[in-house]
């Protein structure tokens, strides 16, 4: 195993040098008492294991609901460095949309010749279905989830785009509650901006993109989940809840009158917006998946006649397809006519003979992931790899190698988290979400930090056993 580069410590730039974002709270942290720290974290465990804060994992044989560990040390981000990420990920959510939209009408792009055609012909997540449908205000990525990284002072890069159904902003919201009731005097100290406005500011950008045409006086919106059994479905009974919209599965759906109604104790009443935490293959049988039971019959002739919003729109897979990731820096200049301000991870499509080439010399080197996988399954990361293990993953690379990409190993920045024996450094990623309505997008002032809990490890995932911090992101 090689050892990884050296990392870059959000908090410190030397022994006892704290950086300015963190020299409050660490001035706040050297006074305070390290046993009562840790009698905070096990009340902050036992606060979410109350209130049902867990998530299901799939195919373990031990129980299956697990919860998220959480981190009591705050990620610290200045106003300096968000204001820069505020407008890349702006930047990339305009673009995306565009591409959307162009993808499945004109094509413009391909006719350019910037994106190959075989990169979007032979892609499952390409939904011939859209072709010629255009959402209701034209918003294709209603909410995104824009997974960032950190290697230095001002290097953040987008590891992935999330733009199909981001999961996580429940523990966003769960964890600044859990640190305002815990530390309030940390929040009189330093100017926290709020992220609590979330679940109003979706109801309000989902209500913006409703149909023009509705029997509704007001738009009605619904969460529709796949049930209890999926691993997300604390978070859509969570956010049905903060925005007083109604939780609904597909048996309380059915179409009437040429609209999805659902079922309430006065009869089926007409939805203008669905924001679906259901699959594209799964939303409709008689249009996808012909076999589920988690959809509503139907529901895409009501949506190509404008008659629904279906948020995110189905296709939208196309755009955070890790097939397509590489070639985000010419969509972003494509539509936008500029160079994108948040830079890619360096990738190789595995798919090309020279870059399979490379990848497989490398292997030891490089993490490499499947195309559609997610949660950090079926991926390598090469230098934390056996040789046993990079020997199977090779045979699986040379067998299909069109399903991976690869990247290098990235020093990953690290953040402190609370031990027995006081603070450690640890790897984190950021999630930062994003709403866009037809006359606005809004990005929440931090966003969910997921952190590597193991010494060493690089895998945020709370499938592998990362756990969550609360993001504060400081006023100027």
């Amino acid at each position: 195993m090689s050892s990884p580069p050296p990392s870059f410590d959000e908090m410190l730039q030397g022994p006892d040098q704290v950086r300015d974002p963190y020299s409050v709270y660490y001035d706040w942290f050297s006074h305070d008492d390290l046993r009562r720290l840790q009698r905070k974290s096990r009340e902050a465990e036992a606060f979410f294991r109350r209130i049902g804060i867990t998530f299901n994992v799939y195919g373990q044989q031990e129980a299956d609901e697990r919860l998220i560990p959480f981190d009591i040390v705050p990620r610290i981000i200045s106003a300096r460095e968000w204001s820069r990420l505020e407008r890349g990920i702006e930047q990339r959510v305009r673009a995306i949309n565009a591409f959307l939209h162009d993808i499945y009408h004109r094509q413009e792009i391909l006719r350019a010749g910037r994106i190959p055609q075989h990169v979007i012909a032979g892609n499952e997540a390409f939904t011939p279905q859209m072709i010629g449908v255009t959402p209701p205000g034209r918003v294709y990525t209603h909410i995104s989830g824009v997974d960032l990284v950190r290697t230095g002072e001002d290097d953040f890069f987008v590891l992935e785009d999330n733009v199909r159904t981001p999961s996580g902003v429940s523990y966003m919201l769960e964890n600044r509650e859990t640190m305002l009731q815990m530390f309030p005097e940390l929040f009189t100290r330093l100017k926290v901006r709020p992220v609590s406005a979330y679940p109003q500011l979706l109801r309000r950008s989902l209500s913006d993109c409703a149909p023009e045409e509705s029997p509704n006086r007001k738009p009605v919106v619904a969460v529709l989940t796949p049930g209890i059994h999926n691993s997300a479905y604390f978070e859509h009974a969570f956010l049905a809840d903060q925005m007083g919209a109604e939780l609904v599965e597909s048996h309380d759906l059915r179409i009437v009158d040429g609209h999805v109604a659902m079922r309430t104790t006065q009869g089926y009443q007409p939805i203008d917006v669905i924001y679906r935490r259901v699959d594209d293959a799964y939303l409709d049988p008689l249009t996808f998946n012909p076999e589920s039971l988690l959809g509503v019959p139907g529901i895409m002739d009501v949506y190509r006649a404008g008659r629904i919003t279906i948020a995110n729109a189905p296709g939208t897979g196309i755009a955070d397809d890790k097939a397509l990731y590489s070639y985000m820096p010419d969509i972003i200049e494509f539509y936008t006519g500029e160079r994108a301000i948040l830079q890619n991870v360096p990738t190789w499509r595995c798919s090309e003979e020279e870059s399979l080439a490379y990848v497989l010399a490398h292997l030891n080197e490089l993490v490499v992931k499947e195309v559609h996988g997610s949660g950090g399954y079926g991926m390598l990361v090469g230098p934390a790899a056996s040789k046993k293990e990079l020997a199977r993953f090779e045979a699986k690379l040379r067998a299909k190698p069109a399903n991976y990409i690869a990247q290098p190993t990235l020093a990953l920045s690290t953040v402190p988290i609370l031990t027995k024996s006081g603070l450690a450094p640890r790897h984190v990623d950021l999630r930062p979400y994003v709403l866009v309505s037809p006359n606005r997008i809004e990005i929440t002032p931090g966003g969910l930090t997921r952190v590597a809990l193991k010494k060493g490890s690089l895998v945020v995932n709370s499938s592998q056993g990362g756990g969550t911090k609360d993001t504060w992101v400081l006023g100027d």
